[in-house]
This record gives structure tokens, C-alpha cells and sequence, in this order.
């Protein structure tokens, strides 16, 4: 099992590789001011897929993945 550091670290790298450095950073300063549930917002997140789909969509993503 990873690490909270490692975890902190690889998300950090991707937010900033999607985002950019500026964007990422403003990213965490949202997190960190506004009220978040997190429990709320996966439930609404995606409401009108089956598991199946998401699933499918998860897969075919990851396929489409070049890993180094």
C-alpha cells in the first residue's frame, strides 16, 4: 500500500500535467475555501449511467492509455 505522501505527490503531478501549474494551484485554493462534500457530489456525479457503462468507459480509457 502507497504512502499518503506518494498519493499527495502523484496527484499533484497530475493536476498539474491536465492543468497546468497555475490552474492546478488554483484547483487546490477551491478545494480548500469552499465547502465540499464529497459524498454529495459523487452521487450526482453520474446519475444517469449504469455501472456497466461506466465500467466500459473506464476500460476502453485505460486501453487508450499509453503507459511508459
Amino acid at each position: 500500500m502507497r504512502t499518503e505522501t506518494e498519493i499527495t505527490f502523484d496527484g499533484m503531478q497530475i493536476l498539474i500535467d491536465k492543468l497546468g501549474m497555475v490552474e492546478a494551484e488554483k484547483f487546490i485554493a477551491i478545494i480548500h475555501t469552499e465547502t465540499f462534500d464529497y459524498t454529495q457530489w459523487k452521487e450526482r456525479l453520474w446519475t444517469n449511467k449504469t455501472v456497466q457503462e461506466l465500467s466500459h468507459e473506464a476500460m476502453s480509457y485505460r486501453n487508450n492509455q499509453r503507459f511508459i
